[in-house]
């Protein structure tokens, strides 16, 4: 990358990362977050779901028969 992504980068951080510590801090704004262990719980529903979709894919989409192409 050239220098300037990196400097645009590196000061798109630092502003986010402000961000987060003090105008963006207010987690209890959802309901969501009251739930215990809420987002490794999605994490995992999300994983599991990006995992299906993909050997869908594969399998129904990408995988042809050999002489598909005759």
């Amino acid at each position: 990358m050239k220098k300037i992504h990196w400097i645009i980068l590196g000061v798109l951080f630092v502003i986010t990362l402000g961000f987060e510590f003090t105008v963006l801090a207010d987690y209890d704004s959802h309901w969501w977050n009251a739930i215990p262990a809420f987002y490794a719980i999605f994490g995992f529903v999300c994983c599991a779901a990006i995992v299906y979709v993909a050997k869908f894919i594969a399998k129904n989409i990408v995988n042809r028969d050999i002489n598909y192409y005759d």
